[in-house]
């Protein structure tokens, strides 16, 4: 401890994250030359370049390489430490929370949020970051920038969790879609007009994508959007279709000339979120009533965003 200023440990975090001096000085509010000297003594400190030139740009080396999850777990902890209180007074804090959230979560949770801080927390504020476009995938690393994490099961989302909610996907299209004309409806009929689809990375399958992957039925994809949110609008005045989680396309509803179309029992694909957070906050006192929040805010989605669906119900498959 005596032989490194830990005020170069954010230094190092940042110069391990970014790989450039430059743009470390401008993320840390630091000039060039003070961020220079610190990565000069932590050379000297680690006996080691950490950062060496290839081409226009830097690389990490092998050692440094090691030290960025020993570093994000250190920062982490450091800045834990630093933000616990003995207590947590909701109505007269000024704190301000950080969510990582999808665009779909988001758009459910914040309403019925701000209701409850409105009356129990003035002071309050909460900001949802997204998860797509931060590049937070729910790693331990990650709950240094963010205080909760709302994200899908079953993605191997690290920490400690609590479900909060369930929903089903629906097939959202506009009201004049030739589609609605047909009295009944199949996986396969869905799957021969063009659908918008929303992507969340490489690899990734949503449960729509499961439900016709696990019959061997391929669509016709014809429009890509980041996200969920966007889908219901999408489709609105055209020959789209889309699945989207059914308290979504209800929220969308309200404003658009769309259709919802449900899926039989045999058909459905469930969505269930749940809260993500780093086991070192499962007991700060602001960390607990954040969770409490969320979990009865996300209690009131279904009352907030019922689904008035069509009459007629895609199923699997024709019956006889």
């Amino acid at each position: 401890m005596k032989n490194l200023d830990l005020n170069l440990l954010p230094q190092l975090q940042v110069l391990l994250e970014l790989r450039n001096v430059s743009r470390a000085a401008e993320r840390l509010q630091l000039s060039q030359p003070a961020t220079s000297a610190a990565m000069a003594r932590l050379r000297r400190h680690f006996d080691d370049e950490l950062l060496v030139r290839n081409g226009r740009t830097y690389d990490l080396t092998p050692f440094a390489q090691s030290l960025v999850p020993l570093v994000d777990e250190a920062m982490l902890h450091i800045q834990r430490a630093t933000r616990v209180r003995s207590g947590f007074d909701a109505a007269t804090s000024e704190r301000e929370f950080i969510i990582a959230a999808s665009d779909y979560a988001a758009a459910l949770i914040v309403g019925p949020l701000r209701g409850i801080l409105r009356q129990e927390a003035p002071g309050v504020s909460v900001d949802f970051v997204p998860t797509a476009k931060s590049g937070i995938q729910g790693q331990m690393a990650d709950y240094s920038k963010i205080d909760l994490l709302v994200g899908p099961t079953g993605y191997h989302m690290q920490g400690a969790s609590k479900q909060l909610f369930r929903d089903s996907f629906v097939a959202v299209a506009d009201a004049g879609n030739p589609l609605l004309k047909q009295p009944q409806l199949t996986l396969a009929d869905l799957s021969s007009v063009p659908h918008a689809v929303g992507y969340f990375g490489e690899g990734i399958s949503t449960p729509a994508d499961k439900l016709f992957e696990s019959r061997g039925i391929q669509r016709r994809v014809a429009a890509v959007v980041a996200g969920f949110l966007s889908l219901p609008l999408l489709v609105e005045g055209t020959d789209l279709v889309a699945l989207v989680p059914g308290m979504l396309a209800a929220r969308a509803q309200r404003g658009a000339h769309i259709v919802v179309l449900e899926f039989s029992e045999s058909a459905a694909a469930s969505l269930v979120e749940a809260m993500y957070w780093h086991p070192s906050q499962a007991e700060d006192p602001a960390s607990v009533w954040l969770r409490s929040v969320v979990q009865r805010a996300c209690a009131r989605l279904h009352e907030l965003f019922p689904v008035s669906a069509h009459s007629v119900t895609i199923r699997a498959a024709d019956t006889t």
